[in-house]
């Protein structure tokens, strides 16, 4: 699970430019939690691509960052979203998935 989060926080911390800031908090249901932050976001076109390994906007990314991310939550029982934060950034939604209640 830290992995999981150290790697959510280093890709706000990489890609959302200068004085980004973090939110960490319950979904509304109670069904899971999200990592929001303050960033640049990423493009709606994108935003299945980024959990693919070795994928990487950056030259001198290895694209394992949210790779690792997306495999840590599905070891956990959990489905992973990318939306538009309310700032703006990226905001990613770890969920219960369907039979793990």
């Amino acid at each position: 699970f830290l992995e999981l989060l150290e790697n959510v926080f280093r890709n706000a911390v990489e890609h959302g430019g200068t004085g980004v800031q973090i939110t960490v908090g319950d979904l509304p249901d109670h069904r899971g939690f999200y990592v929001a932050d303050t960033g640049r976001g990423i493009p709606v076109e994108q935003r299945e691509q980024v959990f693919e390994n070795g994928y990487s906007t950056n030259r001198e990314g290895t694209g394992l960052g949210l790779a690792i991310v997306a495999e840590v939550a599905s070891a956990h029982g959990w489905e992973t979203l990318v939306t538009e934060s309310d700032a703006g950034g990226a905001r990613f939604e770890f969920v219960i998935a369907s039979g793990h209640d």
